[in-house]
């Protein structure tokens, strides 16, 4: 097995919180380096100040990967902190969105969501993965969702968010096969972080999926030893949960009857009914 992700000189987006913080942490549980980027920079520095208060090497960007000229400033900082081009870049930024069928969802809703949770991947992986290729070393981590995959109603923009995620994980894969460059993409459902809390989600849809999450969610911390873990196995897919793999394997083996079964689900939304009528 491969250890990628030991005396890694890492880079986190989405650093400041959840799943984020945790990758962050546990990169420096395993004698790493971490830059930890989030566009709510005190954020970020509360990471980071409890990396230090354990003895761990960590420091603070701000960042919005939604512009991409912010992205090349994080590379910038981060070579010039860590004194070298990093090897391991997780794109984990990203905002929960939902609770709206399409065209009733605003169009800013959707570019938000897609500027976001895609288009701060694609930024990540265009501005870092150059150099990993060059050196024919390194490992890309991108935080995707089991809503990639599950597609389930009035959860529109978050799914098509990530399944791109999903699907550029899958190019690169194929891209960067014989290079030495690893790619996984994480999957998960119910984590127990704040983004369901999001302005992009729907006050009942939100309030039900924070309960489902307290209930039966994963920790970041856990999720984030797994991943880890797996991208040093060299998986390219991580989907933690089982719930989350039996719905992988339910919409691959019947993908027509699992669409009419999601609809079905839908209705059940609090708040669903109102917005339709």
């Amino acid at each position: 097995m491969s250890r990628r992700t030991h005396r890694a000189h890492a880079v986190v987006t989405g650093g400041g919180s959840g799943i984020g913080r945790a990758f962050a942490a546990e990169v420096v549980r395993r004698d790493g380096r971490v830059v930890c980027a989030d566009i709510d920079l005190a954020a970020a520095e509360d990471t980071v100040a409890a990396i230090q208060s354990l003895g761990g090497a960590a420091i603070a960007v701000g960042c919005d990967v939604s512009n991409p000229g912010e992205v090349g400033e994080l590379a910038e900082k981060a070579r010039a902190w860590l004194g070298r081009e990093p090897d391991l870049v997780v794109n984990n930024a990203g905002i929960g969105a939902g609770g709206r069928v399409v065209g009733d969802c605003p169009l800013e809703d959707w570019q938000r969501t897609l500027a976001v949770n895609l288009w701060g991947v694609i930024h990540g992986c265009h501005t870092f993965l150059p150099a990993m290729r060059q050196a024919r070393a390194g490992g890309v981590i991108n935080v995707a969702s089991a809503a990639g995959f599950t597609a389930a109603p009035r959860m529109a923009a978050y799914n098509v968010s990530k399944a791109g995620v999903v699907s550029l994980s899958e190019t690169l894969a194929a891209e960067l096969s014989g290079t030495g460059v690893g790619v996984t993409v994480l999957c998960p459902t119910f984590v127990k972080t704040n983004i369901f809390g999001g302005e992009l989600i729907d006050a009942a849809a939100s309030s039900l999926a924070q309960r489902v999450s307290d209930l039966v969610g994963f920790s970041p911390e856990r999720v984030a030893r797994m991943t880890l873990d797996a991208h040093d196995r060299g998986r390219l897919y991580v989907v933690p949960q089982p719930d989350a793999q039996l719905l992988w394997r339910a919409k691959r083996l019947l993908p027509t009857p699992y669409a009419r079964v999601a609809g079905l689900l839908g209705r059940f939304v609090p708040g669903s009914r109102d917005k339709e009528e």
